[in-house]
């Protein structure tokens, strides 16, 4: 688990919502840009993104992202594929449309498999983290708690100083069969600088 500082990504998705959604007609929630930051950082931590055939470790050629969604008839993962090679308006609106059919009950059956990396976000139900349990034959799934502010510890001209900042919760649960914990670390430390960094300007896609 790591805790994340996204106060510069709070900062850049606010100023950018508005007119995102005029342009595109979706939401802009904190969801995209973890999506996004963790199908990167499965292209280069690719055993995170490993599926298990049997006794064999499979490399997938493509980062397809299992989304949980909460329905009625419980917990649906339809799948977003090739997420890594999509811009921040592209994965909002699948994510959106994914999610909305799965409610509806229109989902296509293919559309709920080819998953290799599964992402929850328990933090839209108001938890801090989870501790989700990985969905075979995966290697792994990131779940996501809720942004909250509160205050932290900043350097300012050189010095200690206390800060309002907002900050999440990553927590990666993990098949200890293929990845290791120093695996894991890598991948986490690599979601957890993407987000801090906040340079999604040319990924917003409008």
């Amino acid at each position: 688990m790591v805790e994340v500082d996204v106060t510069k990504l709070a900062n850049y998705r606010d100023t950018v919502k508005a007119d995102f959604q005029a342009k595109t007609g979706d939401k802009l929630s904190f969801l995209p840009f973890f999506a996004l930051a963790a199908a990167e950082a499965l292209q280069s931590n690719p055993v995170i993104n490993a599926t298990v055939d049997g006794d064999q470790i499979v490399y997938p050629a493509t980062e397809n992202l299992s989304i949980a969604v909460d329905t009625e008839r419980g917990l649906l993962t339809p799948v977003l594929r090739d997420a890594a090679s999509k811009n921040l308006a592209q994965i909002a609106h699948e994510i959106a449309d994914l999610a909305a059919r799965t409610r509806n009950n229109k989902l296509k059956p293919d559309e709920l498999a080819g998953g290799t990396f599964t992402l929850t976000n328990t933090g839209s139900r108001g938890a801090l983290f989870d501790t989700p349990v990985v969905f075979l034959p995966q290697s792994a799934i990131l779940g996501t708690g809720v942004v909250v502010k509160r205050p932290g510890l900043v350097t300012v001209d050189g010095k200690d100083a206390i800060a309002i900042r907002s900050y999440v919760y990553l927590a990666l649960s993990y098949d200890h069969r293929i990845v290791d914990g120093a695996d894991a670390a890598r991948f986490l430390t690599t979601v957890k600088k993407r987000l801090e960094d906040a340079s999604f300007q040319g990924q917003l896609g409008i």
